[in-house]
């Protein structure tokens, strides 16, 4: 009896220990207070990087104090420039599905690279940015 509640409940750990959860934006923005954007707006977006990057990620870990004091910026682009690129077109599909096609094709793909990290899960960040008609740039959603 006792080994078959170990199996049962090896099992149970296996099957229930491999779910991965999905992350989620909070909440969605919306729609009508997001402005219009262009490919042409690149440079605003990368100058409002110095304010929203050390919102988002903060200095570091305890580990690691300033792991995201510094950054390169892989991509930085409206998401309906993402189409046609395998690496980039997965987050605008990620973007659909968390908060429909209207929202996504207002917003943007930031993909990042912090080259004080150890390793590439600590390496890399992905946001999705759109811009309010009052507040300017912001992160709705982070994925790394």
């Amino acid at each position: 009896m006792k080994m078959k509640y170990i199996v049962m409940l090896t099992i149970g750990m296996l099957f229930f220990g491999s779910i991965q959860g999905y992350a989620q934006p909070k909440e969605c923005p919306v729609l009508s207070e997001l402005m219009e954007t262009s490919i042409k707006d690149r440079r605003e977006v990368i100058e409002a990087l110095n304010t929203i990057i050390p919102k988002t990620y903060g200095t570091g870990l305890d580990d690691f104090p300033d792991i995201y004091t510094k950054w390169n910026v892989v991509t930085a682009k409206p998401f309906l420039k993402t189409v046609g690129h395998k690496e980039e077109e997965v987050y605008f599909g990620m973007a659909k599905t968390f908060c429909g096609k209207e929202i996504a094709e207002k917003s943007w793909l930031v993909r990042l690279d912090f080259p004080k990290a150890p390793g590439a899960n600590l390496a890399q960040g992905q946001i999705f940015l759109a811009k309010s008609k009052e507040k300017g740039w912001f992160v709705w959603f982070q994925y790394h």
